[in-house]
């Protein structure tokens, strides 16, 4: 293992600090939970980035790599600690990660919103990395499954995600 560089560290994850805000808004239900899981994504990546090999992989890859690992485990001990009981995530600011006001709320989005907060942490994982529009090839590389595997994965929560937001406008009508 290489001796990390704090200063190259440092500027990679200020370049990349969208990533840790995105993986732990989707993971995280309030506002104080948001701020704990971004600082452990970030004590999580200085410890392994001896490791990193930017001839593997791109930073940002790796980095949503050990970004939604750490969240997944931080979810995975929340829900043991609370009897797996899922608290809904305060979805407004998932519309303010990029520190932009948010527009009017659009039903649509907060609808879209609660169906990722219901989804697994593979399947959040994989919708977190498609809406960021990474590619098949990356999001593959990232979670270590097939690129075949994301695509059918991605149709078949397009899928369901169609079905419910059908059903949601037709008892609304």
């Amino acid at each position: 293992m290489t001796r990390p560089d704090p200063d190259r560290f440092q500027s990679l994850l200020h370049e990349h600090q969208g990533i840790v805000l995105k993986v732990a808004a989707s993971y995280a239900p309030h506002a104080e939970d948001r701020r704990d899981l971004a600082q452990e994504i970030g004590l999580q990546a200085w410890r392994s980035f001896g490791r990193y090999d930017p001839a593997r992989a791109k930073f940002s890859t790796w980095l949503y790599r050990v970004a939604l690992n750490v969240a997944i485990s931080h979810r995975r001990r929340g829900e043991a600690a609370r009897g797996a009981k899922l608290e809904p995530l305060d979805t407004h600011h998932l519309d303010t990660v990029a520190g932009e006001p948010a527009p009017e709320p659009d039903e649509r989005i907060a609808d879209l919103h609660a169906f990722i907060a219901r989804l697994d942490p593979l399947h959040r994982a994989l919708i977190v990395l498609y809406l960021d529009e990474r590619s098949y090839a990356e999001i593959a590389e990232i979670l270590g499954i097939s690129e075949t595997n994301v695509a059918t994965r991605i149709g078949r929560i397009k899928q369901t995600l169609r079905g419910q937001m059908t059903a949601a406008a037709t008892i609304g009508a």
